[in-house]
């Protein structure tokens, strides 16, 4: 019997339930980001429904390393295809390019509606930054059909998109997204495709629409979508380089790169972040900060603790060189003091310096302007951690903090990125569950850190 083979299949995988981490538009569909299943029905001949079919071929496969079909299992075609979060972005490095790539990103209903991405790892993660690292400059901007449009209505459309990246700041990822999608529709498919513009008013809505994508990639990495992401993030490379903006791209690799180690591809997240590096002349400080604290990330996740100190005070350096000859793009109004100090901590949490990594934690939240923020909530966890983790541990400091985190991520902000470092939060507390305060933090978090 066909079913005989998913038991085979699934005994060999080792798997007594079929666990699944849907990822893009199916995985929305499917009703929840992680998600098991048993598997019990199945394998007595009950045909499970769509999208489980896909996703459990999909999980079969990387468990036995060889491709495994619908027939195979005994199971009808659902109509869903899973493929590469690159699928329909292999494009030319051009204007053109860069819209189509626009379009099919933000295209909700059209051929990538049934299809599901797989998030990209390994060599093809840091594919997408070769490419657009070596990519020929765009030469013709200008677009000579539709109607005129001024570069005032530029300035409009980056007014908007300011708004959108503070409100990110407050509201997170999963209530922003929307919002910034719609203005995609405006600028990349609407304006770009539609008006007529001269070269440097092309350049600016292509930087526009660049620095739209990078916060739509950002946003859903904050809530949990990577391979979203990824497509959001590669569209948005497109759209640098057609604008011919070496630090917009460059920050949109540190983004991936951020998200890399996310993933556990510590070697891409530093490939991604010295690409970065190595592409920005160096123009803006603060950009220069912002590529150097994503290459720290990147290398204190690798456990190389020179190279993490070295980027780390390169950093420093630039955040406080204030050589206004060139000046600082928008986007990278958020990186200042109190930032900087708090992904210093992050470095030195994953490094297990425990002392450093408070002395920059507490230096960020006195710096912030506002602790009712995802940042104000990511900064308190992970303090809250080196206090459980050091020598002699201070439960009352780490749940006072940690109290703070869930009441911001339960009432004001949604990151499932904050999230995940909560739920690390509640794992450090395991072996002191018996302290009545410990235990009712951990049933104050339950609903949080199971979202």
């Amino acid at each position: 019997m066909r079913f005989g083979r998913l038991r085979a299949a699934v005994a060999t995988s080792g798997a007594d339930h079929v666990v699944v981490r849907p990822t893009g538009r199916v995985g929305e569909e499917a009703g929840a980001r992680s998600a098991y299943k048993a598997p019990y029905k199945w394998k007595k001949g009950d045909v499970p429904r769509s999208p489980w079919p896909l996703l459990t071929t999909v999980l079969l496969a990387e468990q036995l390393q060889r491709p495994i079909t619908f027939d195979e299992l005994g199971w009808p075609d659902d109509g869903f295809e899973a493929v590469p979060a690159s699928a329909g972005l292999e494009l030319p490095w051009s204007p053109a390019g860069a819209l189509q790539a626009g379009e099919v990103v933000n295209d909700s209903e059209g051929m990538m509606h049934r299809r599901m991405f797989l998030t990209l790892l390994g060599s093809a993660l840091t594919s997408p930054a070769h490419e657009w690292l070596i990519a020929q400059p765009s030469r013709a901007v200008a677009s000579t059909t539709g109607r005129p449009l001024s570069p005032g209505v530029v300035d409009h459309l980056d007014a908007v998109t300011a708004s959108l990246r503070r409100m990110d700041d407050h509201l997170g990822g999963g209530q922003t997204l929307g919002l910034v999608r719609q203005h995609l529709s405006t600028v990349v498919v609407g304006v770009l495709r539609d008006r007529r513009y001269t070269d440097s008013v092309g350049r600016r809505l292509h930087a526009t629409a660049g620095e739209l994508l990078r916060l739509a990639g950002w946003l859903s990495f904050d809530d949990g979508h990577h391979s979203q992401a990824q497509r959001f993030w590669i569209a948005g490379l497109y759209q640098a380089h057609a604008a011919g903006d070496r630090g917009l791209g460059a920050n949109i690799l540190g983004f991936m790169s951020c998200q890399a180690k996310d993933l556990g591809q510590l070697r891409q997240a530093v490939t991604l972040a010295e690409t970065a590096r190595s592409s920005y002349p160096d123009t803006s400080p603060k950009v220069s900060t912002i590529l150097d604290l994503r290459a720290a990330e990147a290398y204190a996740n690798n456990r190389s603790v020179v190279d993490t100190r070295r980027a780390l005070d390169s950093a420093f350096d630039r955040l406080n060189d204030n050589r206004p000859e060139h000046g600082d793009p928008d986007w990278s109004y958020w990186i200042n003091e109190a930032q900087a100090h708090a992904q210093a901590g992050y470095c030195y949490v994953k490094l297990k310096d425990w002392p450093r990594a408070r002395d920059h934690l507490r230096a960020a939240l006195r710096f912030q302007d506002n602790e009712y923020t995802r940042e104000g909530a990511l900064r308190n966890a992970l303090l809250a951690t080196t206090y459980v983790q050091q020598a002699h541990p201070d439960l009352d400091k780490a749940l006072a903090l940690g109290d703070q985190a869930v009441q911001t991520l339960t009432g004001q902000v949604t990151s499932a990125r904050c999230i995940k470092h909560v739920r690390n939060l509640v794992g450090a507390l395991g072996p002191y569950r018996r302290t009545p305060a410990v235990r009712r933090f951990c049933h104050d978090a339950k609903d949080l850190v199971a979202t």
